[in-house]
């Protein structure tokens, strides 16, 4: 059987690292899929890069706004009523740093990263949570016990490690990863798993433009490259699969080695 029986819903997904995991769940088997994104453009992008690599997918695209609790939990609310339930999750919306100091940091642009990459996140986590705690598990490929649902958040391997000009990026970042923890912790006895990923400098369209500039940072890290969104998404796949069924609130790094040079 499938890896991906359920149903699987991607926020950020109408680019980079939430556009590829959206492909690669339809090309590993997942039939049902929910696209969340702001950008409508982008999403009938992805909507198109699934249908071409499985025709027979269900796909539900929805414009949500993950920095607004009222958009997070329409977006919950008609995944549910097309599906039935929500199995493996990708939480990738999210924003750059403001590459500021504190000092040079307003409070808007604090706010607004913090508001995506943290609360927003957070928002979509909880509101997923409370759904699967509604829904029966899965089977698995192999038999093995199942989960209610599997979550993975897009943290940063600068919730780990610090760089210059970037204290509201690497806090909301590492406010990820912590939160992260706790869910796994709390939400362990009820059969859900929470992990995140960690990537470092990843070729999408967000980072693109600023290549030059990265490099420095690309040449930190021992494999001297920039990753691709496809090898990010690869990590997320397992952490949703039963195949990682005892993997719990872990922060996969996902680096090139930088946080270990």
């Amino acid at each position: 059987m499938s890896l991906y029986p359920g149903v699987a819903l991607v926020t950020g997904a109408a680019s980079g690292i939430g556009q590829a995991t959206a492909v690669s769940f339809a090309k590993e088997g997942c039939s049902k899929i929910v696209i969340a994104d702001r950008n409508d453009h982008g999403l009938e992008k992805t909507y198109s890069l699934i249908k071409d690599v499985a025709s027979g997918c269900e796909v539900l695209a929805g414009n949500t706004d993950v920095s607004k609790a009222e958009s997070v939990q329409s977006l919950v609310d008609k995944a549910v009523e097309r599906f039935g339930r929500i199995d493996y999750v990708c939480n990738a919306a999210g924003v750059l740093s403001n590459n500021e100091r504190s000092d040079a940091t307003t409070l808007d642009e604090f706010d607004r990263i913090n508001g995506i990459n943290y609360r927003g996140c957070w928002m979509c986590s909880r509101a997923e949570i409370k759904q699967m705690l509604k829904q029966a598990s899965l089977p698995t490929h192999d038999g093995r016990p199942g989960n209610r649902g599997s979550i993975v958040n897009i943290a940063s391997q600068l919730g780990i490690v610090g760089r210059p000009a970037a204290p509201a990026y690497c806090g909301s970042k590492a406010a990820v990863i912590s939160m992260t923890r706790c869910d796994a912790i709390d939400y362990s006895k009820d059969d859900i798993r929470v992990n995140c990923v960690c990537p470092g400098i990843i070729e999408t369209p967000m980072t693109t433009p600023n290549m030059d500039v990265l490099g420095s940072a690309i040449a930190i890290a021992p494999m001297n490259r920039p990753g691709t969104a496809q090898e990010v998404a690869d990590c997320v796949l397992f952490l949703c699969s039963s195949k990682a069924s005892f993997v719990q609130g872990s922060a996969l790094v996902v680096d090139g080695g930088y946080v270990i040079n």
